[in-house]
């Protein structure tokens, strides 16, 4: 008969339910008072458990049986086999029970079997126990001669508390798949946002590359045929004008070629994401000594364009970082130093790269202006540098700090990695 059950719950059944997942503890509480209650009362009545004749003998078994049983059942969980035996085995021995002492509280038992597999069991399952209860308390009723409204009146109520538990398991099972269904759509939910902001992404990488990447090789292209132009011009010849046109024109070259690396170190962190996504997997990052050797080229350039000394200090093994990641690193460093030269030219500054075991950390240090030290660039710019280097950091997932440390200027940016 268990093996049927077993097999019947999971041929019928819509989905398993954990016997405990929705039990108060009060209502376990009461299940548990319950069954002391019987254990109290039963002996009381008559006729007694005991040994005195074989009627007392079937009465006393029973207890026993049902007792064990209801404390397995209880302690069942999730272990669904377990439960359907204990329930199986409580019909019969708690449907014989109340039977043979029909007018103690013993038909408890029989009302929690009968109303508990309505609520945790298939329907086919449920109705299984719930017969071989019923049958169970007339096969023993007949057998002491119980009184007819008992015989007919105990089998109502408990087909009553069964159909009473598969109101219960309805109500339970369209509570559940209301709150998967809820917690389904907060996933779609989630992923159209994040694939409405990936194509954003990649919308705004295709602009940048069809316009201004386009148009910087345009005007590169431009400043390199002037420069030739100019330069087929004989040397002796040529005047201090054309000279000095064609330093502007050298500049202006190396200007828009930096303005392209640039771009294309835009584009790839805007593109990581989306490519990430359309690969079903996480973008590689690149390799760790290009953010090393960028750095190292950004504080040669910065100590080549002035007159401070630029120091790069190397902590922690290099790894490869995220596009996005290595990108925030380089523009607060970029950022960093444009203000330590606006504000404080002259003085020296140290850029610091720590790899460490889970996060990369860029910081800036540089000496306080005196209070009539500023250079003839502190006022310039719109005062919005460090406010987008926060908004950067926390779009990376990192934090930005930045003021006043142990007598010095320091910025400090810190991506999880």
């Amino acid at each position: 008969m268990f093996s049927l059950i077993i097999d019947r719950w999971e041929a019928n059944s819509r989905r398993p339910l954990n016997p405990n997942a929705n039990t108060p503890p009060v209502l376990s509480a009461v299940r548990i008072i319950l069954l002391l209650t019987v254990l109290a009362t039963v002996p009381l009545a008559k006729p007694h458990p005991g040994l005195a004749d074989a009627h007392s003998i079937a009465i006393g078994v029973a207890l026993v049986v049902v007792t064990v049983c209801w404390v397995i059942w209880l302690r069942s969980r999730t272990n669904y086999a377990v439960m359907v035996t204990a329930l199986s085995v409580m019909a019969v021995a708690g449907g014989t029970l109340a039977g043979l002492s029909p007018f103690s509280p013993a038909i408890a038992i029989a009302c929690v079997v009968t109303s508990s597999a309505g609520v945790r069991l298939s329907t086919e399952a449920s109705l299984t126990i719930t017969a071989t209860t019923v049958a169970a308390f007339l096969i023993a009723g007949f057998t002491v001669a119980a009184p007819a409204e008992t015989l007919a009146g105990y089998p109502a109520a408990l087909i009553g508390l069964w159909a009473f538990g598969l109101t219960r398991r309805a109500y339970v099972l369209r509570a559940e798949e209301a709150e998967e269904a809820l917690e389904q759509a907060r996933r779609a939910h989630a992923a159209e946002n994040q694939a409405s902001a990936l194509a954003e992404r990649a919308r705004i990488a295709r602009e940048i590359h069809d316009v201004l990447a386009h148009s910087l090789a345009a005007v590169s292209v431009n400043l390199q045929a002037a420069e030739g132009l100019l330069g087929e011009l004989p040397a002796d010849g040529r005047r201090p004008e054309v000279t000095q046109a064609m330093e502007c024109i050298e500049r202006a070259v190396a200007f828009t070629r930096d303005g392209m690396t640039e771009t294309r170190r835009a584009i790839t962190a805007l593109r990581e994401g989306a490519d990430a996504a359309d690969a079903a997997g996480p973008a590689a990052g690149p390799a760790p000594t290009r953010l090393v050797a960028e750095l190292r080229r950004l504080a040669d350039e910065h100590r080549a364009d002035g007159d401070a000394a630029v120091d790069l200090e190397l902590i922690g093994e290099p790894r490869a970082v995220g596009a996005e990641a290595a990108l925030t690193a380089y523009r607060t460093a970029q950022e960093a130093l444009t203000n330590a030269r606006k504000h404080a030219p002259g003085e020296p500054v140290t850029v610091g790269l720590t790899f460490a075991p889970a996060a990369l950390e860029v910081r800036v240090v540089n000496a306080l202006p005196a209070a009539d030290g500023a250079g003839p660039l502190a006022h310039t710019g719109g005062g919005y540098g460090l406010t987008g280097l926060r908004e950067r950091a926390a779009l990376a997932g990192g934090t930005l700090t930045a003021g006043p440390e142990d007598g010095q200027w320091s910025v400090h940016l810190r991506i999880p990695t």
